[in-house]
């Protein structure tokens, strides 16, 4: 059977992931997301009134053309988790494909409200749930077979889809960390990726995430993360003054440990922002997390506002707000704070907690430092780096490597120079770059079996 993978966005860059894989007459789209970075620079673009092509020249979604080159019919569009930089084209390209969207149950909710806002495409597409350890045939031979696997990653229910042809499995492996006791899900599943580098002709190909490769050692669990918020927050527990937090809206286990340890010492936690909003609500919703009954969500302006009217009156010492911006995004809760937007006051030493690491690119760099002197003129003080990563460092690559034992290796989330420390690692375990190690670019074509 012919094999052939596009690798389409995500093979310059972290953001606008798309990957193709062709099996037979059969094509399966893993990822349509945006990359975030094109986006923020333009002020007030809402991507969700513009045309695809607009936002293809602009460098924020897949340029998918290329898809006209690979022979055959898209039989499946699957997501790998809820991030935008993997679901936010979805809304934008997926109308183009007569194929249903396959993703776990917390994605396909949030691909369903990407789907529904959308202004300028009627995206039609079926949603079909499948959660992990499941699997769904692809095609009409029966000879092709799509596998959820249970991964962790900074967002609830991530799986990495296998994709099992006669000429062995191909292995979506884009985002996981190795983490054997998260928050609020069940652990990794490494046992079955074991299963599948041994199964049948093995792996054919796997597509990993270079974003920590670069990094000594292995990415710490969730419960790290937990422990470190747990003895900040536990540390300000006598403070009478205003304490706020932020991380990523999408990080549904942080929320949740950040809300517990509101309650522990006695404040109110309250979620505020759209995103805080959209991602808790659905995660509750879906029954993945129980928050306590008394905990609000707003995320509408107004609501916000009346809010902050409500804090302020009744003291900011009994509550803790949780925010967004933790990026510094210009429209985002935190930044509106900063600049005095909002009715909550920030007084000389107030605490803000930033559970969650700037993302290392020019945009949110800076945006990030502007938001941070704008809360420090005003008397805050910052405590941040409470995070842990969702991504492999070099110890979870090995394993995955020495787990899977994949024929070809092919290195996407990244551009050249996040490459090479991947490359780097997978040569040092017997592969050679253009013969079965692969660093490509977006917009080209991998035949693997002819």
């Amino acid at each position: 059977m012919e094999i052939e993978i596009a690798t389409i966005g995500g093979y310059e860059e972290v953001g606008r992931q798309m990957t193709a894989v062709r099996a037979g007459d059969d094509v399966v789209v893993f990822d349509m997301g945006l990359n975030l970075s094109q986006v923020l620079i333009h002020d007030n673009v809402e991507t969700e009134k513009m045309h695809s092509l607009d936002l293809i020249d602009m460098g924020a979604i897949p340029d998918d053309r290329v898809m006209s080159d690979l022979e055959g019919d898209v039989k499946a569009i699957v997501p790998t988790h809820g991030h935008l930089d993997h679901i936010g084209a979805i809304s934008k390209l997926a109308h183009r494909y007569d194929a249903p969207v396959v993703a776990s149950p917390f994605t396909i909710e949030l691909v369903k409200q990407q789907v529904e806002g959308e202004n300028k495409f009627n995206v039609n597409n079926d949603l079909v749930k499948m959660s992990a350890g499941e699997t769904m045939s692809i095609g009409d031979s029966g000879q092709v077979e799509l596998e959820f696997v249970h991964v962790t990653h900074s967002i609830i229910d991530a799986i990495n889809p296998v994709l099992h042809t006669p000429e062995g499995a191909i292995v979506y492996g884009l985002d996981k960390r190795m983490d054997h006791s998260p928050v609020i899900e069940d652990p990794i599943d490494m046992q079955r990726f074991r299963e599948i580098g041994r199964e049948g002709n093995g792996v054919l190909a796997y597509i990993e995430d270079c974003t920590n490769a670069g990094r000594k050692g292995r990415t710490p669990s969730e419960s790290v993360a937990r422990k470190h918020l747990e003895d900040t927050i536990r540390s300000i527990e006598d403070y009478d003054g205003g304490i706020v937090a932020t991380t990523f809206s999408s990080h549904v286990s942080r929320v949740s440990s950040i809300v517990e340890f509101a309650k522990d010492i006695g404040r109110q936690p309250v979620l505020l922002g759209r995103s805080m909003e959209k991602y808790s609500g659905t995660a509750e919703r879906l029954g993945f997390v129980d928050f306590p009954d008394d905990v609000g969500m707003y995320g509408h302006r107004k609501s916000v506002d009346r809010t902050f009217k409500r804090i302020m009156k009744e003291g900011k010492e009994n509550f803790l707000p949780i925010v967004t911006g933790h990026q510094g995004e210009p429209r985002a809760m935190l930044t509106r704070m900063g600049r005095g937007e909002t009715p909550y006051e920030i007084e000389d030493g107030d605490k803000v907690i930033f559970s969650a690491r700037v993302i290392p690119e020019p945009t949110n760099e800076g945006q990030r430092y502007q938001s941070e002197r704008l809360l420090k003129m005003q008397g805050a003080r910052i405590y941040d780096e409470i995070h842990v990563s969702g991504h492999l460092r070099e110890e979870g690559h090995y394993q995955m490597l020495d787990a899977l034992q994949p024929q070809h290796v092919i290195p996407a989330h990244q551009n050249l120079k996040g490459f090479s420390p991947y490359v780097d690692l997978c040569e040092s375990q017997g592969y050679a770059l253009g013969r079965d190690l692969h660093v490509t670019r977006n917009g080209n074509m991998i035949q693997l079996v002819e």
